[in-house]
């Protein structure tokens, strides 16, 4: 219970890292607002101990600041919600670049403004963002990807220098390749999918994908008073990909 008495809202909670997440933080005594686009995927969480749930489009603004105003206290937040876009420069449109950094960083900004003032007021708060190992480390056909989960790094150090005084702390993590069902979305879309598998696969010097519920711990750390002198970091979580 290394969370209890914490309050944590989760973006995307309702596949993936983030529902790992969720559950993973509830399972520490936080009570967590899991929230998603997808209302059929916040299904899942009903009776599930400590967890409540809210649709959530974290592409609106208004949405974003009712649905903090509403929390009577935000003590940890996860921004997970984010999109993969496939392809080189070359093959970049300028729409799919603009949708990148409003997804991947735009609504990463406007859930830290909005949670901030309540995080300050009650002494602090730990916020976590979701990077990738594009972050660090150039993959092919990742150059929209890599652009906006560089600038995530950017935008929790300096929310980590602004705030460290006022006990916010703000890191990111960086995973490798997790298996998941945004993944399996895109690994279907190739012509021979069992190759693209593979082709994930062998990029990982551990032999295989991650699980969601491998980068939930890392999570968790950093949402608890563990962490308590860490702010401002970037950990990879990749499997061996930027060694």
């Amino acid at each position: 219970m290394r969370l209890s008495g914490k309050t944590a809202l989760v973006t995307a909670a309702g596949q993936g890292i983030g529902r790992a997440s969720a559950l993973a933080l509830a399972q520490e005594g936080a009570h967590v607002v899991a929230t998603d686009i997808n209302p059929r995927l916040l299904e899942a969480f009903v009776s599930v101990p400590h967890i409540s749930t809210r649709v959530l489009d974290v592409m609106d603004r208004h949405a974003i600041e009712e649905c903090i105003a509403q929390m009577p206290r935000i003590d940890i937040l996860f921004n997970c919600a984010g999109f993969v876009h496939n392809g080189t420069i070359e093959q970049a449109t300028d729409d799919e670049w603009q949708f990148g950094f409003d997804l991947n960083c735009r609504s990463q900004f406007w859930m830290m403004r909005a949670a901030l003032p309540k995080m300050t007021a009650a002494g602090g708060g730990s916020i976590i963002n979701m990077a990738s190992v594009c972050s660090v480390k150039g993959l092919p056909s990742r150059f929209v990807y890599s652009a906006t989960k560089a600038a995530v790094l950017g935008l929790t150090r300096s929310v980590a220098a602004d705030y460290v005084g006022q006990g916010v702390r703000c890191n990111a993590i960086c995973p490798g390749t997790v298996d998941t069902p945004s993944l399996a979305d895109r690994i279907n879309a190739y012509d021979d999918p069992v190759q693209a598998r593979r082709n994930f696969v062998a990029r990982q010097p551990l032999g295989r994908l991650a699980r969601a519920d491998e980068i939930a711990p890392l999570v968790v750390f950093l949402a608890s008073d563990e962490s308590a002198f860490v702010t401002g970091q970037a950990y990879n979580i990749d499997g061996g990909i930027t060694l």
